[in-house]
């Protein structure tokens, strides 16, 4: 399946320089995909000179004429939907409508940043004398690492490469050795747009070796990682050596809060959307359920048989609604965790196993936990699965308390009928994001990010581009 990508460096597809390769497994059936190339060092090398020459190219480049061939991936994104949905259904197990609504979403960033392009604005500030001027403009950063994880494959490669791009910045592109063909096809397309050769590049392989040497390079003037908290660390240690720009988009843990005076039928529906989207492997996916504890019986009840509905398998069968986990060490980690939990004292609702039906593939059922306090592990470790712990209780106070008693703060779920309480939980939490009476969180248009330990920088909406460049500013005097 991988033959004819490979490393994507100065506009060609090229095995790595030792031809070496490594082996990519389908989680639906735990057999091999194919052979996708693993760079060398050497090609790490070649990578960062073909992006510090098309640098050069790109950042002379009018920005009208950027947007056109942005815009032009978009279009070409759209049309090629279903070859990208087949990939991340094979590679990541996501069912195939969610997989096209993942490229859809990667279209619409492509599009966005093609009109942010336009609109990097910048500023004429009056002169404290009369014969000066203050100009304040904005210029690309520089060659960007954009390091991407293996959950959204494609969208998240979106976000970095599409404003990297905006912003007349050349990308070298790093995805998750899990998922490499889904990003391959994403620059794939940016090649076919005609972005010049040099302007976005791709590296496939071991992440610590590629990251470590892209990293030390004077080369790379910025990096954009979407990973967990430990590896943000790690990376942001090695940025500090060269004062490099960083954009970091880590762990979420995110409160999902039930008021008693919500649409319980209505907040069940939220829950499940949000909470299974790709099998509970999202950062922003809920996974500390608080209801009030007027709500918490008819919320358990609803949210438990909502769940025994959906349907396990693999992401290729139309009817699937929960894929398998993407990894067998993912699915090792939420076992223990599971176990874990039930030794802690949880009483397991629902799920807490792997399906008796399959034989193969990394399949987990959706689990509801019940009897889970605040001190558990669950509740202070990331799940990045389908687990949901349920927890009820009495005023306002307590649950903002409880909710924000976490180091990460990147996304939160509100469920209200009353005006009064949406704006009061929101403006309490602490979180980069807040979804009230509804699952949707992330839009081309909006800032995604957040604050305490998951990361910060925005990608996304007008912040985003900003990130991208450098602030210059002019004071000039006009009497010669």
């Amino acid at each position: 399946m991988y033959q004819k990508f490979g490393q994507f460096i100065d506009g060609k597809w090229t095995p790595s320089s030792d031809g070496g390769v490594y082996e990519v497994v389908n989680p639906s059936n735990e057999e091999i995909l194919g052979s996708a190339s693993k760079a060398t060092s050497k090609d790490v090398d070649q990578a960062l000179h073909s992006a510090k020459k098309g640098l050069e190219i790109w950042k002379k480049t009018p920005a009208w004429e950027r947007s056109v061939k942005i815009r032009k991936i978009a279009d070409l994104i759209r049309d090629k939907k279903d070859i990208i949905a087949n990939w991340i259904a094979l590679e990541v197990g996501k069912p195939f409508a969610q997989g096209q609504g993942e490229a859809i979403a990667s279209a619409d960033i492509f599009e966005w940043n093609a009109e942010e392009t336009k609109r990097i604005y910048g500023q004429i500030v009056e002169s404290r004398f009369a014969d000066t001027r203050i100009q304040i403009k904005y210029e690309p950063v520089g060659v960007v690492a954009a390091l991407t994880p293996w959950n959204f494959p494609t969208i998240l490669a979106a976000r970095k490469i599409s404003t990297a791009l905006a912003a007349g910045c050349s990308v070298i592109c790093k995805p998750d050795m899990v998922t490499p063909g889904s990003v391959m096809q994403l620059v794939d397309i940016v090649r076919e747009a005609g972005i010049p050769a040099g302007v976005v590049n791709l590296l496939s392989g071991d992440p610590s070796s590629i990251s470590s040497q892209l990293l030390s390079s004077d080369i790379v003037k910025k990096i954009s990682i979407t990973g967990s908290t430990r590896v943000g660390k790690i990376i942001l240690k090695q940025a500090a050596e060269k004062v490099q720009r960083v954009t970091m988009e880590l762990s979420g843990h995110a409160p999902f809060i039930v008021h008693d005076d919500a649409n319980i039928q209505k907040a069940t529906d939220m829950a499940i959307m949000a909470k299974y989207r790709n099998t509970g492997q999202v950062c922003i996916s809920p996974s500390r359920f608080f209801i009030h504890e007027s709500k918490k019986e008819e919320f358990t009840k609803l949210f438990v048989e909502k769940t025994l509905k959906l349907k396990i398998g693999s992401g290729l069968d139309n009817n699937t609604d929960l894929g398998p986990i993407t990894t067998q060490k993912r699915l090792n980690e939420i076992e223990e965790l599971v176990e874990h939990t039930k030794k802690e004292g949880a009483k397991v609702l629902c799920g807490g196993k792997r399906p008796a039906e399959f034989n193969k593939g990394y399949f987990y059922e959706a689990t509801v936990f019940d009897n889970v306090k605040d001190d558990f592990k669950i509740m202070t470790t990331e799940p990045f699965g389908p687990l949901s712990p349920i927890l009820s209780f009495k005023d306002f106070d307590e649950v903002i308390e409880r909710a924000n008693n976490h180091d990460a703060g990147l996304a939160a779920y509100v469920a209200t009928n009353s005006m009064e309480k949406a704006h009061k939980t929101s403006d309490a939490l602490e979180t980069g994001m807040v979804a009230i009476n509804t699952p949707f969180v992330p839009f081309a248009e909006t800032p995604f990010g957040g604050i305490k330990q998951s990361g910060y920088g925005r990608e996304g909406g007008s912040e985003a581009i900003k990130d991208y460049l450098n602030i210059k500013y002019t004071h000039l005097g006009i009497s010669g």
